[in-house]
């Protein structure tokens, strides 16, 4: 084979090889909102984050968003939120809110993994998406034009869930948007636990879609078709369980941690004791506490170092997981009794 042979296929593979990562790109880039700008924290002490959102983007579709991922608390001992503020193709301003380790879901957002968003000037609210007037910049009459159709709706955790469709049409026809917990369903499938929303829901092109908010999350019926109406959930749209859906671009290993009943890892990522205002960190006492895999304590002040909050019913935060699979938070008040296997 002559070298001018050798050379021109050489060209031909880098060309193909092109076309598929230009492929890959756009495929990771074709989202329905352009972010304009991006703040972590609360409604009291945020930063803004928006240029490190793009460097996180260009390495993952999704991530599991916290302080690590920011390099920043700006408002320690407090659960923080990321709030992505974006613009639709219709030009109205969405608010997208993920609560401290929660899931962040890219294939939403058009630029995506380029980058090409979150430029200064395009963005000019604050924290609760306001105006200089004080007036809410997303436009509130487009409340129906959403991008998925809703089939299914289940609250709770992977092991104690309940059906709540019928609850969240209720919900979705008196706002657009609302804080999702308890009070809302009605209902603690899992007490002591933090349990989550999880909306199944078909896609313009039929593929069927998985949304999870943590207990405390903002929903915003934006995203969804018909959400103010009600003609959604019919019964029969979805058969599956918990962990059933397209969810390729969510992280599901949880569903699957019975596989591993036998050989279970458990992993204290942090725990603090104490009341809101006055915590101290008991990570390190709750680690040397581990057994085989399991942890079994009564929460009090002996065990746990001191007492951080003399006279006050104080509480346990414990941030865990178990072999590898999704981060979970548990809150366990004083005299009562942790269990986690």
């Amino acid at each position: 084979m002559t070298l001018q042979k050798i050379y021109l296929k050489s060209l031909i593979l880098f060309a193909m090889l092109c076309s598929l990562m230009n492929l890959a790109s756009a495929q990771r880039d074709e989202g329905q909102y352009q972010i304009l700008h991006a703040r972590y924290g609360t409604a009291e002490r945020n930063v803004d984050v928006t240029q490190t959102l793009k460097d996180l983007a260009r390495r993952d579709v999704n991530f599991r968003m916290g302080n690590d991922s920011f390099g920043v608390d700006p408002h320690p001992n407090r659960v923080k939120t990321l709030r992505i503020y974006a613009r639709s193709e219709r030009g109205e301003t969405r608010t997208f809110e993920y609560r401290e380790d929660s899931l962040v879901d890219g294939a939403l957002f058009t630029g995506w993994g380029g980058g090409n968003w979150g430029r200064d000037g395009d963005y000019r609210g604050g924290w609760d998406n306001r105006d200089s007037h004080g007036n809410d910049r997303a436009d509130r009459d487009d409340r129906d034009d959403g991008e998925f159709q809703i089939l299914r709706a289940l609250y709770g955790t992977a092991e104690r869930n309940v059906d709540v469709t019928d609850r969240l049409k209720e919900l979705a026809r008196s706002d657009r948007n609302f804080r999702m917990g308890n009070r809302s369903f009605g209902i603690d499938p899992h007490p002591n636990r933090v349990k989550t929303l999880r909306i199944y829901a078909r896609g313009a092109r039929g593929e069927i879609r998985t949304f999870e908010y943590s207990e405390g999350s903002l929903v915003d019926g934006a995203m969804f078709k018909s959400w103010g109406r009600g003609n959604w959930g019919n019964r029969g749209d979805h058969q599956g369980g918990w962990g059933d859906g397209d969810d390729r671009n969510y992280d599901n290993r949880n569903d699957n941690q019975d596989r591993y009943a036998e050989s279970r890892q458990l992993i204290i990522i942090s725990a603090y004791y104490g009341i809101e205002s006055r915590k101290t960190d008991v990570s390190r006492q709750l680690r040397s506490l581990i057994n085989n895999g399991r942890l079994e304590l009564r929460v009090e002040n002996n065990i746990l170092g001191g007492d951080p909050a003399p006279d006050v019913a104080k509480s346990l935060w414990v941030t865990y997981s178990i072999n590898g699979g999704r981060t979970q938070t548990v809150r366990v008040e004083e005299r009562a009794w942790l269990n986690l296997r």
